[in-house]
């Protein structure tokens, strides 16, 4: 290739093309993966840029490949930046945390004070008498940012650590915004009313 004249053909065969198909693996793959779940979450604008940009990086290493076809470091390289890239793309994915969670709680005890609690940081819930196999119980349905949720489970098992809870993604809500929790609130208050000390 004209980009790496005056450089070792062997360093080039079995260095630099490797590296460049490892790492267009990687883009690609880890693209593919927001890409799935951006379409899971309906938004039309981001997926088909993150699947024409995947497309587009596949077709560049897909051809330094097949220009290589006698040269097993690209395989590895090619197979390489796919697993790493399914890696970065779901950490990726957990630090945009995208989108809503429906948590059920389900407790045995009185939820008076996981009602207070929860409700203290901001969030709002429904809870409804319900029966189970061993008796009375109360079950309780909130729906949370993801990125809050670590902060509702946390209070949940500071009140119980033997609630049962599940979890599932929700796709959509009503056109009401998702309460936030109190202490989100009073940042994003805080960049708008900055509070001023009295002379």
């Amino acid at each position: 290739m004209d980009f790496f004249d005056g450089i070792d053909p062997t360093i080039v065969d079995w260095v630099i093309i490797p590296a460049l198909i490892f790492l267009a693996r990687i883009c690609d793959v880890t693209l593919g993966t927001l890409r799935i779940v951006f379409v899971s979450k309906g938004n039309k604008v981001v997926a088909p840029i993150l699947g024409f940009l995947e497309v587009l990086i596949w077709l560049v290493a897909i051809t330094q490949v097949m220009e290589n076809l006698d040269n097993v470091a690209s395989y590895l390289a090619w197979a390489g930046g796919f697993a790493m890239g399914n890696f970065l793309g779901l950490r990726v994915e957990q630090k945009l945390a995208l989108g809503q969670m429906v948590v059920r709680v389900i407790t045995v005890e009185p939820a008076d004070e996981l009602i207070k609690r929860l409700s203290g940081h901001g969030y709002r819930l429904t809870c409804v008498d319900a029966r189970g196999t061993r008796g009375k119980v109360n079950l309780l349905f909130m729906i949370v940012k993801r990125k809050k949720l670590q902060h509702v489970l946390d209070i949940i098992r500071s009140y119980n650590p033997q609630a049962f809870y599940s979890i599932e993604d929700v796709r959509s809500v009503a056109d009401v915004e998702v309460p936030q929790a109190k202490e989100e609130r009073q940042v994003s208050l805080s960049r708008f009313f900055p509070l001023r000390k009295g002379k």
